[in-house]
């Protein structure tokens, strides 16, 4: 986000493949993965710090309680991928695609997804605090229950997409596309008073 550059690495771990791979308990620091096969991995509590994925497969993978710490993928696959409980606090997504992707719970605070494609992705009770959402295309994806305080939504899609329980006050309606999105009471209040109407019983 904001243009900040990849952690440095300190060493490499190129085309091995991964498939099926136990993650549990593993811990990576500034290692650059290239051209890894990550595809149906599985683990608990796996831990990477400032690392880089380049042209990484973490199709169908799933990762539970794992930590993605100021992490940065470039071109990057996460066909069907589901990340529970997970930790990716500063991570940087550049090129990647997002299809079936499903996140339950976590921190995405901070994380930078500009012009990501989300169209199919789902977001389920997630923190994603001041996270980059610049421009990115999320119709007809789901966050529900997404807290979304001081992220970056210009220019974002939202049209046709379940926004319900997801904390939007700092969404600009003006800025953002929402046409058919669903949200709840609550939201639709806080939409109202952002496009200056004064909301009385």
């Amino acid at each position: 986000m904001h243009g900040r550059p990849a952690a440095p690495t300190e060493s490499t771990i190129s085309s091995a493949n991964w498939d099926s791979r136990d993650l549990t308990g593993e811990r990576y620091e500034s290692v650059l993965f290239t051209d890894l096969d990550m595809t149906e991995a599985s683990g608990v509590g796996a831990a990477f710090t400032d690392c880089t994925f380049r042209g990484v497969r973490f199709n169908a993978s799933t990762h539970t309680d794992a930590a993605f710490l100021n992490c940065t993928f470039v071109r990057c696959g996460f066909f069907d991928a589901t990340f529970s409980g997970c930790k990716l606090v500063g991570g940087l997504f550049d090129g990647c695609t997002h299809d079936l992707l499903k996140v339950e719970g976590g921190d995405w605070s901070f994380t930078g997804l500009p012009g990501a494609d989300l169209r199919r992705a789902s977001f389920t009770d997630v923190r994603m605090r001041e996270a980059d959402l610049t421009g990115a295309r999320c119709a007809g994806a789901e966050f529900r229950g997404v807290d979304l305080s001081g992220a970056s939504l210009h220019k974002a899609d939202f049209s046709g997409c379940d926004l319900r329980g997801s904390d939007i006050s700092g969404m600009d309606p003006f800025t953002v596309e929402l046409r058919r999105a669903v949200i709840d009471p609550y939201q639709a209040v806080v939409l109202a008073t952002a496009l200056g109407l004064d909301v009385r019983d």
